[in-house]
C-alpha cells in the first residue's frame, strides 16, 4: 500500500528523474557557505586552498560552525524536496511518509528513543572494556552550542535522506517495476554507494560499504513492513544524533565536541560488519515485528505493486 498509493499522484518515472536532480542540486546549493568560509578560514591560514581536499575540509572551520554549515545543506535540501514533491507530483507529504490516515508520531518517537538507548549502551559498553581508546572531550560551552544544532539540524539531516530513499525513491522505482524487492534492493545500493566519498571509508576500507548498504536494506525492509517509514525517521535520528553528541574522532564526517573522543587508530574488524548487520539488525527487526504484529512478510518485501482504483484504496489503521 505504501508503494501503490504514489500510483494516485503523477508518478511517471521522468518526474523522478528530474525531481532527484533538482533535490541534489537544491543540497549543492546550500553547501555554498560551508564552501565559502571552509576557503575563506584557509586563505586566512595561509594554506593552498587548491590543495584542499573533502578530508582536510572537514577540519578547517571550528567544530561547531562546520557543523552548523554542513547540515545547512541539507536543511535547504529538505525545503526543496518538499516543493518537489507538492509541484512537480502533485503528492501530498503525508502519502509519500506513510499509508496510514496519518504520520504516527508515537512510532517516529518510539524508534528514536529505542535505538537511542541501544546505541548510546553499546557506546558506553566499549569505553568501559577499552577506556584507553579514547579521551574526555567534554567542554559545558562547547557541549550547549553542539546540542542545540546537532537536535535541531541532524533530525533534518536524516529524514531527507530517508524521504529520498525510502520514500521518494522507493516509490519510484516500485511504481516502475511495480514489484517491492527491486525498489528495496536499488535503494539500499544507492544509499550504500552513496557514502563512499565519507572520510570513514578512505580509513576503514571498502569493507565499510557493508554497513552502509546493510543499513539502507534494514531501514528499507521496515518501511515496507511497516507501510511507512516513520520507524525509519526515528531511527535513522537516533542514530546520527546519539553518536554526534556521545563521540566523535579525527578521521569521521561529524568532527564534534561531544562528550568523549575516539583517539584509537581506526580499523575494520570482521565482528563491527556482522555485529550490527547480521545480529543486532534482525533481533530489531524481531522486536519490531512483534511490537507492530507484521505479517506476510514474503509479500510485503518480495510481492507485486498493483495499481488500484483510486476509491478501492483503503487507509491502514493504527
Amino acid at each position: 500500500m505504501f508503494i501503490a498509493q504514489a500510483f494516485n499522484y503523477q508518478h511517471d518515472f521522468w518526474r523522478y528523474l528530474i525531481g532527484s536532480l533538482l533535490i541534489f542540486l537544491a543540497t549543492s546549493l546550500g553547501q555554498v557557505p560551508f564552501t565559502i568560509a571552509v576557503l575563506m578560514k584557509a586563505a586566512q591560514k595561509g594554506e593552498d586552498v587548491m590543495a584542499l581536499d573533502q578530508s582536510n575540509m572537514l577540519s578547517v572551520l571550528e567544530p561547531n560552525l562546520n557543523l552548523f554549515l554542513l547540515l545547512l545543506s541539507f536543511a535547504i535540501g529538505l525545503l526543496g524536496f518538499f516543493i518537489i514533491i507538492k509541484t512537480l507530483h502533485k503528492q501530498t507529504i503525508k502519502s509519500v511518509t506513510t499509508s496510514r490516515k496519518k504520520i504516527d508520531w508515537k512510532r517516529v518517537w518510539f524508534a528514536f528513543f529505542f535505538w537511542g538507548i541501544i546505541s548510546s549502551a553499546l557506546v558506553l559498553v566499549d569505553y568501559y572494556s577499552n577506556p584507553e581508546n579514547y579521551v574526555n572531550n567534554f567542554e559545558l560551552n562547547r557541549f550547549l552550542i553542539l546540542a542545540v544544532i546537532a537536535i535541531v539540524f541532524v533530525p533534518i539531516q536524516t529524514s531527507l535522506e530517508e524521504y529520498i530513499f525510502r520514500g521518494y525513491l522507493m516509490q519510484g522505482f516500485g511504481t516502475l517495476s511495480k514489484n517491492r524487492w527491486f525498489p528495496l534492493l536499488l535503494t539500499s545500493l544507492i544509499f550504500g554507494l552513496l557514502h563512499i566519498a565519507n572520510p570513514e571509508v578512505e580509513k576503514l576500507g571498502y569493507s565499510i560499504m557493508v554497513y552502509y548498504i546493510g543499513t539502507g536494506l534494514f531501514l528499507g525492509i521496515i518501511t515496507l513492513m511497516d507501510e511507512g517509514m516513520e520507524l525509519a525517521l526515528g531511527f535513522h535520528a537516533a542514530n546520527n544524533l546519539f553518536t554526534a553528541l556521545l563521540v566523535t574522532a579525527d578521521w569521521t564526517v561529524f568532527q564534534t565536541h561531544s562528550i568523549l573522543k575516539d583517539i584509537s587508530e581506526p580499523t575494520l574488524e570482521f565482528i563491527d560488519l556482522v555485529l550490527p548487520v547480521f545480529i543486532i539488525f534482525p533481533i530489531l527487526l524481531f522486536i519490531f515485528g512483534k511490537v507492530y504484529k507484521w505479517n506476510n512478510w514474503k509479500d510485503k518485501l518480495l510481492g507485486a505493486v498493483k495499481e488500484l482504483p483510486k476509491e478501492d484504496y483503503k487507509i491502514i489503521e493504527e
